[in-house]
């Protein structure tokens, strides 16, 4: 399983069950998705894949979500830093990512349990998704 993240250096390519690199592209940048709208404040990035919306928020816990596309919500990610960056699996929405600092953490179940992936980044993620 592998996972892409943007850094100010380029765009790493993580395998998630190992914590190696893949491959690295100096100067890259990943495409932006377009954020779903979530009414929610402090909102620092948002993920979205049919009806799964994921929210990296500026607040304790740091992640908020929902499985009903945003009508309810609940918090996730208790015990995890603030981050900046967040995806869902186009094929598997119980699929997170979550960049917080310099590591990555992965749900494998919608959001109830997050695990650290075995690597650090060399730099905080701008940006991240699944390959």
């Amino acid at each position: 399983m592998s996972a892409l993240a943007e850094t100010a250096a380029g765009v790493y390519t993580l395998d998630v069950e190992t914590g190696e690199v893949e491959s690295f592209v100096p100067g890259a940048a990943l495409d932006p998705a377009p954020e779903p709208e979530t009414g929610l404040p402090r909102v620092v990035a948002a993920a979205a894949a049919g009806s799964t919306v994921v929210v990296a928020v500026d607040a304790k816990p740091p992640l908020l979500v929902s499985h009903d596309a945003g009508s309810t919500w609940r918090e996730s990610g208790r015990g995890l830093s603030r981050g900046s960056a967040v995806a869902v699996a186009e094929d598997d929405p119980d699929l997170l990512l979550f960049a917080a600092g310099l590591r990555l953490y992965v749900s494998r179940d919608g959001g109830r349990f997050w695990t650290a992936a075995p690597l650090e980044l060399p730099e905080e993620a701008i940006r991240v998704a699944w390959e």
